[in-house]
């Protein structure tokens, strides 16, 4: 399992990558694994205004559903088009192709409290 450096991390398993004021967002190699195969991912919050941690969607495995919660404060700016059709993705490359949101973070500083890829390394294993 792989946890890029340059993200921080939360510890319902989303990871953030901060440019600018806008973060991109999906899930992790860890909790892509745990889910198992995706096949739907229900975002229905674009352009609206989310407190760190609130529901943004749900991923939908053969197994189970899970909610997505935001990192940081924000606004959903953008839902990764290609899921639509091909929300496997996620689990062939999660921090790459298989991204989720794009989302205009109210408090950029916000995303230096969430875990370092070596913290979350040590959560998960």
């Amino acid at each position: 399992m792989q946890f890029p450096a340059d993200l921080r991390y939360t510890k319902d398993h989303e990871w953030i990558k901060l440019e600018g004021n806008t973060a991109t967002i999906g899930i992790t190699d860890f909790a892509q694994g745990e889910l198992g195969d995706i096949v739907y991912i229900d975002i229905n919050t674009v352009g609206k205004a989310l407190a760190a941690e609130a529901v943004f969607g749900t991923v939908e495995a053969v197994k189970t559903v899970s909610d997505l919660f935001l990192p940081v404060a924000g606004t959903l700016l953008e839902v990764n088009p290609a899921l639509a059709g091909q929300p496997e993705l996620v689990n062939t490359d999660p921090y790459g192709a298989g991204w989720m949101v794009k989302v205009s973070v109210d408090n950029p500083s916000e995303v230096e409290s969430l875990l370092t890829s070596e913290a979350y390394a040590k959560l998960v294993h």
